[in-house]
């Protein structure tokens, strides 16, 4: 991509959820990140770090508790009415659960041609063939549209979800975990298919994944998340072979390796001291109670999301200071 068209831009998000009469859940608490036309970033951080509820955010599902989030030089969070509805023409979203994502009262034909018809794209024969098509490029049948979730295997259902995404052209697509709930079989058929959707249709991803390895195969760069905050973002090479965070290069030494020798001389980096609470979260680096490197600065002062190096941004006091 030698000309970089930012697709989506996301500035200072926060969303925030009350809890309690006085607490604050900082489920995601001021990030800031842009996605290049065509390109993939994939979102990793340990379950409850926030990057689901960041995807959720992007795409209108839950409403920005502040920040802005601007697709194609239009500002998206403060859409209403047929401004939103064409908002979500372009971008749509895979869920995790290819189980309970699916209605299981409507036919496979149903659900992929629902947005279809909330869009009025496609009527009559038209509309038929369009379905039949989508579950060509899902690798699966006419025969299968008038089949009902239930007798579908996880991965088939996960491919619907995908029919279903892709039924109205959208640009932009957001990958909510597509994976983590499939047999390990089945995840790289699924991994495959959005690459090769993506070369086909010139589609734009998010991936929030905690599967290291595959956000790695499938991504073009990577940002790393730590309870509602950015630490960590860079091309995928340099983020995987150059990790700046401590907690960065904590993540990277749980990867394993295939050979089994290499693998046994690997160092881990442990990770210990407790996690602290999203909850009314304390000053400070949240990563400052397990950091092996923290110091009085770190529990007191929160470290900038900045530029340490081309296209690589982390936050962290002690980078360049070592």
């Amino acid at each position: 991509m030698s000309e970089k068209k930012v697709l989506v831009e996301v500035k200072d998000l926060k969303k925030h959820f009350k809890v309690g009469k006085n607490a604050i859940l900082k489920a995601v608490d001021g990030i800031s990140f842009q996605i290049y036309k065509g390109e993939t970033l994939g979102i990793v951080g340990e379950s409850g770090c926030g990057k689901t509820t960041c995807g959720k955010t992007v795409m209108g599902l839950y409403p920005a508790t502040s920040g802005d989030i601007i697709f194609d030089g239009i500002k998206v969070n403060e859409l209403k009415g047929k401004e939103k509805k064409d908002f979500t023409r372009k971008a749509q979203i895979i869920f995790q659960d290819p189980y309970s994502s699916l209605d299981p009262r409507m036919t496979v034909g149903d659900i992929i041609g629902e947005g279809i018809d909330i869009h009025g794209l496609y009527t009559g024969q038209a509309r038929t063939d369009k379905i039949y098509e989508l579950l060509r490029t899902i690798n699966m049948t006419s025969e299968h549209a008038n089949r009902f979730p239930h007798e579908f295997s996880g991965g088939q259902r996960q491919r619907i979800g995908i029919a279903r995404a892709l039924a109205i052209e959208p640009e932009f697509i957001v990958c909510d975990e597509p994976i983590s709930a499939l047999d390990v079989s089945i995840q790289a058929q699924i991994i495959n298919l959005l690459i090769r959707l993506q070369k086909e249709r010139g589609l734009t991803y998010m991936f929030i994944a905690h599967d290291l390895s595959m956000v790695k195969h499938i991504s073009d760069r990577v940002g790393v998340m730590y309870l509602g905050k950015m630490v960590e973002m860079a091309p995928s090479y340099e983020l995987y072979t150059n990790p700046k965070h401590p907690y960065t290069e904590a993540l990277m030494s749980s990867i394993p390796i295939p050979d089994p020798e290499t693998e046994r001389e690997k160092k881990r980096i442990n990770i210990e001291g407790e996690i602290p609470s999203p909850i009314n979260p304390k000053p400070g680096c949240r990563f400052a109670s397990r950091c092996r490197y923290a110091t009085d600065r770190c529990r007191q002062e929160t470290p900038e999301f900045r530029e340490v190096g081309p296209e690589h941004f982390a936050a962290c006091h002690r980078i360049g200071e070592e």
